[in-house]
């Protein structure tokens, strides 16, 4: 049977015309540290269509802290986590099956909060000083700052009041006369109490966050991670130049109550410290460093070999994806 020639031609024309729809997005679980006054930042590659522009949903789950994060990733519970690099290099030294990606927090941001009546870190010997639990950042970065002005940790009393606002309060209260604290608590501090020594002065070496997979994670999804990186990329630059929206998203992540400064004064300090980096940059000079830190500390025997829980590809290939 002879079957027309336009016939034909018509029904590939119309293929050929019939919209090729996309996937459906893959859904993709992020794990972040309870959010705190400048979460707008961590919490953007959740927002708009930042997904949803490399084919993924992503879900933000946020954690009590970074050993929390930890397990969950390690377990399986979450494809991507944001936590201290510190904690994925012990992780590391054990065996685990983690890679840090990129650094997107490069910057410290905590302080040594004081009362006006102390002028200098001297003024501290013989003091109360408002820490948190050994090997925590607070701990790490009062110990620097001591060691920078040759102070004995013998010749100060540490008192682990457990978190920022915990320690905010000890300050207020005088039951510490100095503690560390993060920056964004200046905005609601009373006028005794002033930031003796930032944390990027004493630690201009640490990392704050960065972005970690398991490698398994990334051998069977390298795709969906390329494309996980770009959208953080993508939802960094947006918030680093949307003050308020990123400040928006914070008041609501944290229910912040109407005229709460925190947001606002978190966010421009973390701009005027360079405390996010939007290319997630992998700084192994600044690693290395840390796990130096560690080594000293105890908490670990030797340092390892980096190349082993890093990897750079995926950040190389998350760069060509990232929307213009």
């Amino acid at each position: 049977m002879r079957i027309d020639r336009c016939f034909v031609c018509s029904i590939l024309l119309a293929a050929l015309s019939t919209p090729v729809f996309a996937q459906d997005p893959k859904t993709w679980k992020h794990g972040v540290i309870e959010p705190k006054g400048d979460a707008g930042f961590m919490l953007m590659v959740g927002q708009r269509d930042f997904g949803a522009k490399h084919n993924l949903r992503i879900e933000i789950v946020p954690l009590k802290n970074g050993a929390t994060v930890h397990k969950a990733l390690l377990a399986g519970e979450l494809d991507s986590i944001e936590s201290s690099p510190g904690a994925t290099i012990l992780a590391g030294a054990h065996g685990a099956d983690i890679k840090i990606l990129g650094c997107d927090w490069p910057g410290v941001p905590h302080g040594l909060m004081v009362k006006s009546n102390v002028n200098k870190v001297e003024d501290l010997r013989g003091k109360t000083i408002a820490v948190a639990a050994p090997g925590s950042l607070p701990n790490l970065l009062i110990n620097a700052i001591l060691e920078q002005h040759k102070i004995p940790a013998s010749e100060v009393r540490f008192a682990n009041l457990g978190g920022d606002l915990e320690r905010f309060k000890s300050v207020i209260a005088g039951v510490a006369e100095g503690g560390i604290v993060a920056a964004e608590f200046m905005a609601v501090a009373p006028p005794d109490l002033k930031m003796l020594v930032t944390g990027h002065e004493a630690l201009p070496n640490y990392v704050r966050l960065c972005l970690t997979m398991t490698g398994k994670t990334i051998s069977t999804r390298r795709d969906d991670a390329i494309n996980f990186v770009s959208a953080e990329m993508d939802a960094l630059k947006f918030a680093v130049s949307h003050r308020d929206e990123t400040i928006k998203l914070t008041q609501q992540s944290i229910n912040a109550k109407p005229g709460d400064p925190r947001p606002a004064y978190a966010f421009d300090d973390t701009i005027r410290q360079k405390a996010i980096d939007p290319q997630a940059t992998l700084p192994f000079d600044k690693l290395n460093w840390m796990q130096n830190e560690l080594v000293r500390a105890g908490n670990m025997k030797a340092p390892i070999d980096l190349s082993k829980i890093t990897d750079t590809e995926i950040r190389v290939e998350a760069m060509k994806r990232v929307t213009e």
